[in-house]
């Protein structure tokens, strides 16, 4: 794994890039947000929180399998956020 500088910058932009999709989608269908968007980004929020708290800590007897579960889990998570995202109505 290259660095957890580098796992907390992908997650940033990558969780990011989501939420502003989400914007993109609330602009261009309803002017303004829905219910189910607003729900979507305030879980994108908390799954960014989690996710850099794991990151953050200090205490792990295996750091190499800490963070390759935490990137398996973000890589799971963004696609479910996208999934969810072509869902929308």
């Amino acid at each position: 794994m290259a660095s957890v500088k580098n796992l907390k910058k992908e997650i940033n932009y990558v969780l990011g890039d989501i939420v502003n999709i989400v914007y993109i989608w609330e602009m261009s269908t309803a002017g303004k947000p829905t219910e189910a968007s607003d729900k979507l980004v305030d879980e994108i929020y908390e799954t960014f929180d989690t996710l850099m708290t794991r990151a953050n800590q200090k205490d792990v007897e295996n750091k190499k399998a800490h963070f390759k579960q935490i990137r398996k889990d973000y890589e799971a998570a963004a696609n479910q956020f996208v999934a969810k995202i072509n869902e929308l109505n």
